[in-house]
């Protein structure tokens, strides 16, 4: 029993002293280093730079009253549509005490003129019935009654005027009516009934009763780096996102750089303008915050790789190809425009080619032309 106990124990020794000899030598062994490959791929390159801005229409028209007074009646609200000469509201004329007073002397004047010159033509026209005076000498007289006529009609009008902006005889043309003059949307009416307006003049602009705008014609304004305004120039076709519609972008056409900049933050920011093309069922807000990019070149359907990929022998590219399982070789290539993430071949590889990515390795299940 002893002696087989003796036999175990330098089993188990030699089987420990085994392991550990296997262990340490294993561990000693580094792992072989994989690599992932890719292929190239066809897609469209963009080289682009952003502005940021806001989406206004082109024009944008303040309606504002002829007169001043008291809103009485309003007859649109905001997002109608609209046509030109179309009622926007009506104001409550509240007659100025200067006004009104000259108004009402002017009547009584005209008055006394008429009621003067009327005895005068009655008197006059008896004697002519009767061939007293000539027809010559009546002539001047029955002048004279029309006129006074027509002056007391005019004060009568006047006076109307300045208490209601309109006259009994013609009502449509009243200055108490406000109305669009353009066709477009209403985007804002900032008062309500009962609200006090006054009329633009000399020394005030007006209180605006409605905004109205032609929604299909829209631009986008925005602000470009004086770093990136040298790259860009009328003509050039913008992408537009808008951050309040998602996963859609719009058409525009730069049309406006400003020749100044202005300071902003410690940098230099120049002003763009670009016309917004709308499809017809697409409809964007007044307002809305949006960002543009600018293409300044591009290449649709193009062969390219990840920039990942490449790698430089002076001012050359180049890549290394997989000739056989994880076994690779330097291959120079022509490279096109970048977007900063891809990179268009020009020659030197085709669609099949498999290249490392040499800053990568275990490769993983999955992935872009992962191998």
């Amino acid at each position: 029993m002893k002696k087989f106990l003796k036999i175990l124990g330098v089993v188990v020794l030699i089987g420990v002293f085994v392991y550990t000899i296997y262990y340490l030598y294993a561990k000693s062994q580094e792992k072989p280093v994989v690599y992932k490959t890719e292929k190239p791929l066809k897609t469209d390159i963009i080289k682009k730079t952003v502005a940021t801005g806001s989406v206004v229409p082109r024009k944008e028209i303040e309606i504002k009253p002829q007169v001043s007074g008291i809103i009485d009646e309003i007859y649109v609200e905001a997002g109608m549509k609209v046509e030109k000469g179309d009622k926007i509201a009506l104001v409550k004329i509240i007659p100025n005490m200067v006004s009104l007073n000259n108004a009402e002397n002017r009547l009584r004047q005209a008055k006394i003129s008429l009621d003067n010159a009327k005895l005068d033509y009655d008197r006059n026209k008896e004697l002519l019935d009767k061939k007293v005076i000539a027809q010559a000498d009546f002539q001047q007289i029955e002048v004279n009654y029309r006129t006074a006529e027509e002056e007391y009609k005019a004060a009568q009008a006047n006076l109307e005027l300045v208490k209601k902006g309109e006259t009994s005889k013609n009502k449509t043309q009243t200055n108490r009516l406000i109305r669009s003059t353009i066709a477009g949307m209403v985007l804002d009416v900032p008062v309500e009934e009962g609200n006090s307006v006054i009329e633009a003049n000399t020394m005030n602009e007006g209180t605006t009763v409605a905004s109205v705008a032609d929604m299909t014609d829209l631009v986008f304004e925005g602000k470009v780096d004086e770093s990136e305004v040298g790259k860009i120039k009328e003509g050039m076709n913008l992408i537009m996102r808008i951050g309040a519609i998602e996963d859609e972008t719009f058409d525009a056409v730069l049309e406006y750089i400003s020749p100044k900049g202005i300071e902003e933050d410690g940098a230099i920011q120049f002003e763009i303008k670009a016309a917004v093309k709308l499809r017809e069922d697409q409809f964007i807000r007044a307002g809305y915050s949006a960002n543009a990019d600018i293409v300044l070149d591009r290449r649709d359907s193009v062969l390219a790789i990840s920039e990942a990929l490449l790698q430089f022998d002076g001012d050359s590219a180049y890549v290394e190809v997989q000739t056989e399982p994880q076994v690779f070789e330097k291959r120079y290539i022509e490279t096109g425009l970048s977007d900063g993430i891809n990179i268009e071949i020009l020659s030197g590889i085709d669609k099949d080619t498999e290249m490392k990515l040499w800053n990568l390795t275990e490769p993983t299940m999955g992935g872009r032309g992962g191998r």
